[in-house]
């Protein structure tokens, strides 16, 4: 296919996302439970198996943005853009280890959020509010960034109907998009991201396999990929005598993206949805071919250079210059026939609306339990607290249309940015919290505070533009993700001040037991 407007490849797609829409509105009628109750409706009745979960973390953690951003940094720098493969390696002992136990509490205690378990284990409303706001906040941009996906597929089928709104254009099939999205989540709630997240692995193996097969022999193979690439992409720069260099930042990156990973308010809905802790278990074993898939995603990052695609097609006028973003789909366009372009350009789609609905009902369980239950109506009943976590998961989802629609790309980027380096720093409250109470609740606020403004201000001094910062130790260059760097800041605060306010103050009451856990 090399050209837009193709009824066959518009066709398929249309059919595709058809098909998601009626799964997402029959997913109310899938194990049944009573939606007018919060964890019935944000965690699907805690009720999903080993096979439902699979595809639910799965679709909760690939994303559109992974399809589309992970080879476009490949594409763009090179070898830099792997570090998602080991970073996803290393995620599925973390939850093996740890979130078995977060799981057992939640489930004893009824607990819908992270910030449910920190208010009840630390006895602190003010600790859990700031765990919960820090959730929200870190979560809102990459609900934005989901919809990068589907611009991208806009752009590449050449659908350019847009209305005017205030001088904005306002990509028509984006808000159909989001429109029918809001719809079947409000009827739904997580039941339909995790019945869709089946189709959506399904057609993104099918077009990983598509492409690692058909692209290979049509540009002469995988030696003559790797042949195409310039060296300096191939390889990360070695370190030299006064500096880490690249593989000290390419570390801390993959390593901090991994501790900050499944503190994300949507990882942990997927957690908590899971029928037991064997079945978590089982898919910290299982989930690592999502990393395989990864791996050859990414590689499509090299195939684009090989094919000498462009950032943007010649008739993307009026949409946003995606830049290497469009790398993956343009490659698609160059290689594939009309239906398969289609096949594909509706596997990204619906990758961005998987994890967007999950993102959405996450923030919505936090505001309704953390936010508006903990502080504005205490006396509120089971269908109220249903009714605005319902609302307030279509206002998360217009404030993502708008993010993306009326501001500039890169602020959306920027913002993704600061929100890795603002979620890890929840890491002391919530993953230490499970295996101890000796931190003191004011120590945990302080480190948590200090981490995210030390994060912050390392994110403006590289101007937002990158997560790299350079710590200097003497005379030796250290580079690393600021989210590392922020998180030991903040650890050491949390320490200090704990000792100190252990010795002078009482702790608070812990409603949790030990038994529990287990």
């Amino acid at each position: 296919m090399t050209g837009p407007l193709d009824p066959t490849a518009i066709g398929v797609f249309v059919a595709l996302f058809a098909l998601v829409t009626v799964l997402g509105f029959i997913a109310a009628r899938w194990k049944r439970g009573d939606l007018g109750k919060l964890h019935e409706w944000g965690l699907g009745g805690r009720r999903f198996g080993t096979v439902v979960s699979w595809f639910l973390l799965g679709g909760d953690l690939y994303t559109a943005y992974t399809f589309v951003a992970v080879p476009a940094l490949v594409f763009g720098a090179g070898a830099t853009g792997f570090f998602a493969v080991p970073y996803c390696i290393v995620i599925w002992p973390i939850l093996y280890m740890v979130f078995p136990r977060l799981w057992s509490v939640c489930h004893k205690r009824g607990y819908v959020t992270a910030a449910d378990f920190v208010r009840g284990r630390f006895g602190s409303r003010t600790l859990a509010l700031a765990v919960a706001l820090t959730g929200v906040t870190a979560t809102m941009p990459y609900i934005a960034l989901q919809l990068v996906g589907i611009e991208v597929v806009i752009a590449g089928l050449g659908l350019h109907l847009s209305a005017n709104l205030a001088g904005i254009a306002i990509p028509l099939p984006l808000v159909i998009a989001f429109a029918v999205l809001a719809a079947y989540d409000y009827t739904s709630g997580l039941r339909a991201p995790a019945m869709i997240a089946i189709v959506k692995d399904t057609l993104i193996y099918f077009t990983v396999l598509a492409v690692i097969i058909v692209v290979p022999a049509q540009l002469g193979g995988y030696g003559h990929i790797f042949a195409s690439v310039a060296d300096a992409k191939l390889l990360l720069p070695a370190a030299t005598a006064g500096s880490l260099g690249a593989p000290s930042a390419y570390a801390t990156l993959a390593l901090g993206s991994a501790l900050a990973l499944f503190l994300y308010p949507h990882s942990i809905t997927g957690i908590l949805s899971s029928s037991g802790r064997e079945v978590i278990k089982r898919n910290a074993i299982l989930m690592p071919a999502y990393a395989v898939a990864l791996g050859l995603i990414a590689l499509m990052g090299y195939m684009a250079i090989a094919a000498g695609v462009k950032a943007m097609p010649a008739y993307a006028d009026g949409f946003k210059a995606f830049g290497p973003n469009f790398a993956v789909p343009a490659l698609l366009l160059q290689s594939f026939p009309a239906w398969m372009v289609g096949v594909a350009f509706a596997a990204i789609a619906i990758g961005a609306l998987v994890p967007a609905a999950i993102m959405s009902i996450s923030c919505a369980n936090l505001f309704t339990r953390n936010i508006y239950k903990e502080f504005i109506r205490p006396d509120c009943t089971e269908l109220q607290e249903s009714r605005v976590a319902k609302t307030t998961s279509l206002i998360v989802k217009a404030g993502g249309l708008i993010f993306i629609v009326a501001l500039p790309q890169t602020y959306a980027i920027v913002l993704q940015l600061l929100g890795g380096i603002w979620i890890i720093q929840t890491l002391p409250a919530v993953m230490l919290g499970l295996y101890t109470r000796s931190l003191h609740p004011w120590g945990l606020l302080l480190g948590l505070a200090a981490g995210v403004g030390t994060g912050t201000a390392m994110a403006g001094a590289l101007a937002f533009k990158s997560a790299t910062y350079v710590l200097h130790f003497g005379s030796l260059a250290v580079p690393c993700y600021a989210a590392v760097a922020a998180l030991a800041v903040n650890l050491i605060v949390t320490v200090v001040a704990s000792v100190a306010l252990n010795a002078f103050t009482r702790h608070h009451a812990d409603e949790t037991l030990a038994e529990e856990y287990v």
